[in-house]
């Protein structure tokens, strides 16, 4: 009834122990649990915003990323550790 990741295991707990809660009261309703560990998009719109988000950020990390080398290989240089 329950796989192995504890992402799925235990809505199905939950929903199993709360459905038999209901047997014991003799209630005729269910309770239905359900797990969706990603977040899943249907909206292009909303793609093309994370995409341009992360490649802008992107970005902006490489450059800054060659004056960090610039700078500790000046650093490098004037305590003369080669």
């Amino acid at each position: 009834m329950c796989s192995a990741e504890p992402v799925n295991c235990f809505p199905v707990l939950v929903n199993i122990l709360s459905n038999t809660f209901l047997r014991l009261f003799n209630s005729t309703a269910r309770i239905r649990v359900w797990t969706e560990p990603f977040y899943n998009t249907q909206n292009p719109e909303l793609k093309n915003d994370i995409f341009f988000i992360s490649l802008s950020y992107m970005l902006i990390l490489a450059a800054g990323l060659s004056p960090h080398f610039a700078v500790s290989s000046m650093e490098d240089y004037k305590v003369k550790s080669m």
